[in-house]
């Protein structure tokens, strides 16, 4: 090899390696079984954006990354109550719509409940949303019940004669004060967002009254728990026990599993894309939320998950069995019955964890 050839070796080795070196990225935090297969693959494909992905299962967890600063994350998923009061913390960025032509797409009415949250849509796109209510097993339900029963009531969380009956057979419910504790209210005739002493803490009596018969509180390992037969009944998120429903078909277990909306109403929730302030990769986040909300991506999203999204075009192209199942996109008069969970202020909120652990812990 002569020194000529030699060096210019060197030199295009010099060129080719900061190329290599700086490949795009994106630093995605989103929540636990929320992504169908392959879509983030699909993305870096296209865009050669490589897409790092962690998951949280509780809200708490997502804010106290936040509010910490210096994240990590370029594009993080906070449900509707929590990115109220993050949006006044000024942790996320304005949107810049004009890099996000695909929200084009977004459902008026998602974005017109999301608003109460985030006033004109300027700091979030919603991803999926859903509702709070119960999941069981069809035949537990039944050898406890009787062949004719229904589950379409708080009574059977809430009253304790009602839920000691599912003790024997396994029952959990979510980890999370702002999901239980609005339950409970609202089936006092109260309002879920009470920030009233005396109301919070008859909310917090009633779910006491029932904790003894409640084996886990937890926001993720029911899902599998309830698709394997080892519980019974929980108080969980609608795509979660449809994801369950789903687990248990294809395991061919025998297991089978409902969901019902209660019928005095129930909690709806609304998960958010959004882009941290100190976010470092800004324009591959907007490449990335511009991707989520093509059509058929969030179809192909919401096929998987079981919630529905906010993608207004993406229905038609959503899996008959899901855009036809009205626990999962409810009519027009169980949508009357949802209500939404807004932001409390501090001194509410450490009063409403404080009653929490004391349920949890039974003291």
């Amino acid at each position: 090899m002569t020194i000529r050839s030699w060096l210019v070796g060197v030199a295009m080795a010099a060129l080719v390696l900061p190329a290599q070196a700086q490949q795009r990225v994106v630093n995605f935090y989103n929540w636990s079984n929320y992504m169908a297969p392959g879509v983030l693959e699909q993305f870096t494909r296209e865009t050669g954006i490589k897409v790092v992905y962690d998951t949280f299962d509780a809200n708490e967890t997502l804010e106290t990354r936040l509010l910490a600063g210096r994240s990590g994350y370029d594009v993080v998923v906070p449900t509707a109550y929590f990115l109220q009061r993050q949006i006044r913390a000024n942790v996320f960025q304005k949107l810049d719509k004009s890099k996000l032509p695909n929200l084009a797409n977004a459902w008026p009415l998602v974005n017109q409940r999301l608003a109460t949250y985030d006033p004109d849509n300027l700091y979030a796109a919603n991803y999926m949303w859903g509702t709070t209510g119960i999941g069981y097993n069809v035949k537990a339900v039944r050898d406890v019940l009787g062949a004719d029963a229904k589950v379409d009531s708080w009574d059977q969380i809430f009253k304790p004669e009602n839920l000691a009956r599912f003790k024997d057979c396994g029952v959990q419910m979510l980890d999370s004060a702002d999901d239980i504790l609005p339950a409970a209210l609202n089936w006092l005739g109260l309002d879920p967002n009470s920030t009233k002493q005396a109301d919070l803490d008859r909310a917090a009596e009633v779910v006491g009254k029932v904790r003894r018969y409640v084996r886990k509180f937890h926001s993720s390992e029911y899902l599998n728990a309830l698709a394997s037969g080892e519980i019974c009944l929980v108080v969980g998120w609608s795509g979660d026990i449809k994801q369950a429903q789903s687990r248990a078909v294809e395991a061919k277990n025998g297991v089978e599993i409902g969901y019902a909306i209660p019928r005095e109403g129930a909690q709806m929730f609304f998960d958010n894309l959004a882009i941290p302030a100190d976010a470092k990769n800004v324009a591959e986040a907007y490449e990335l939320i511009n991707y989520l909300y093509r059509p058929d991506v969030a179809a192909k999203n919401s096929d998987f998950v079981s919630y529905a999204n906010g993608n207004l075009a993406s229905q038609k192209l959503i899996d008959p069995k899901i855009i036809n199942d009205k626990t999962i996109y409810p009519d027009e008069s169980t949508l009357q019955k949802l209500f939404v969970i807004t932001a409390r202020d501090p001194a509410t909120q450490r009063i409403l964890n404080r009653l929490w652990t004391r349920v949890k812990t039974g003291r």
